[in-house]
């Protein structure tokens, strides 16, 4: 396997069988079971095996990040970086690797799009990792903000997963990737997602400043630029989240006059359920929820519960949501945002809530770009809550929102909010998604 360098890297493949990953997870259960049989899952030990437990993948990438992470030395953050030096790609041989190709497929034939997720979270470390080429440093993911695929790909075709840091901030950075065919040249992806994440403190917690980046080419220059204005465009969304979480009952301002419109069209819904128009619900109705005790074998290298693993779990929860809303198979178009609010730690309690937020249908009924018959789409938001029954405590975690795309032919109904707190929330989501489709 290839270890860091200071120019572009391929995580070289080394995908396990399955007799072979069975001998390697009983070695790991055996030593750790007689060795060392009182630690608990934040020892050391206990992190040596962490990998064997995620995809073929993300072992790849776990394992060649802590093999440069032992192989480099600090280096001076004040001294700029170039995107090349962070450049990392990893592939999936799925032709000629019969196990890889199985842990990748879905009910469908297709390739697993939540395996993806954990997938591209992982490669994002590796690639922040690179960059700042710090091991005292911890870097964790602050936020997804897109992830747009253009076609479902299929698992007759290899594919190569690559990304790199296109913009950094203060202790920031954006993380761009890309999925695409194996024999496709670079510009011809059909996966592109954007990742944030920030380098902190391992005993404060609080960020540090990083090596700034320096664009080497008209590309980059343009990337770097676009990066910035996102970084922007998230500070303004917060800003604006919290101005209308604080004035709830307000209907004045951007997302007031919306929000007013929304609980007037709701009001014979609420009011009159056996006699209001039968093409609209309550969002209250499209909710689905399940719960999961964070297992030791979820960690990440920081021996918190990795974050594409909740990633994934949100998404499945998402698809389930969308599917039996719409009563057909939904089709994934994009993540629209995933905001990790607080780390989530072995042991905890999580409950993941999802519902429908909005539905939009193409005023000519056109077809979504690159997705033939699907003019429709259905928004899912989910919310990740670490709960604790015995000090009756629930926090919440993270938030995910998911977009489906939906056939021309199917009839969606419209949803709408039970009180003035929904109705604000929906509207905030379709300003955001209105000025992300804008991008």
């Amino acid at each position: 396997m290839n270890g860091v360098k200071a120019c572009s890297r391929h995580i070289t493949s080394r995908y396990l069988g399955a007799r072979t990953v069975r001998q390697s997870v009983t070695r790991s259960f055996s030593s750790t079971t007689t060795s060392h049989a009182k630690t608990d899952s934040n020892h050391p030990d206990s992190l040596k095996f962490v990998s064997h437990f995620q995809s073929p993948v993300v072992q790849q990438l776990w394992v060649a990040r802590q093999e440069a992470k032992a192989n480099v030395t600090a280096t001076d953050q004040s001294l700029p970086r170039v995107p090349r030096q962070s450049t990392t790609s990893v592939s999936y041989p799925f032709s000629t690797n019969e196990f890889l190709k199985e842990s990748y497929r879905n009910p469908w034939g297709q390739v697993r799009f939540g395996k993806i997720l954990e997938d591209l979270d992982a490669l994002a470390g590796n690639i922040a990792f690179a960059h700042v080429q710090d091991p005292a440093m911890t870097i964790v993911t602050a936020s997804v903000d897109k992830i747009h695929i253009s076609k479902v790909s299929s698992l007759e075709t290899d594919l190569v997963l690559s990304g790199k840091v296109t913009y950094v901030g203060s202790s920031s950075m954006e993380i761009r990737m890309q999925c695409r065919n194996l024999d496709d040249s670079e510009d011809e992806y059909w996966l592109e997602a954007f990742f944030t994440f920030v380098a902190t403190d391992p005993e404060t917690k609080r960020p540090v400043k990083i090596a700034p980046l320096k664009p080497e080419s008209l590309l980059e220059e343009r990337h770097f630029a676009a990066g910035k204005q996102r970084a922007t465009a998230r500070k303004e969304a917060r800003k604006a989240r919290k101005e209308a979480s604080g004035s709830i009952g307000a209907t004045s301002g951007k997302f007031g006059a919306i929000a007013k419109d929304l609980m007037d069209q709701a009001g014979p819904v609420i009011n009159m359920p056996s006699i209001s128009s039968p093409d609209k619900i309550l969002m209250a109705q499209t909710e689905l929820q399940n719960c999961e005790l964070a297992q030791p074998q979820t960690r990440n290298m920081a021996s918190q519960i990795f974050g594409g693993f909740l990633m994934r779990k949100a998404y499945e929860l998402a698809h389930s949501t969308a599917y039996i809303f719409g009563g057909t198979l939904p089709t994934f178009y994009e993540v629209d945002e995933v905001s990790f609010g607080m780390p989530v730690n072995v042991g905890d309690l999580l409950k993941f809530n999802s519902r429908v937020m909005y539905t939009y249908t193409s005023s000519d009924k056109s077809t979504l770009r690159c997705f033939d018959g699907l003019s429709q789409t259905v928004s899912v938001e989910v919310e990740a809550w670490v709960i604790d029954p015995i000090h009756h405590s629930a926090k919440l975690s993270n938030k995910f929102y998911f977009t489906y795309a939906m056939p021309s032919d199917v009839p969606l109904r419209r949803v709408l909010p039970s009180n003035m707190e929904e109705a604000r929330k929906i509207a905030t989501r379709m300003q955001a998604d209105h000025i992300q489709a804008l991008e």
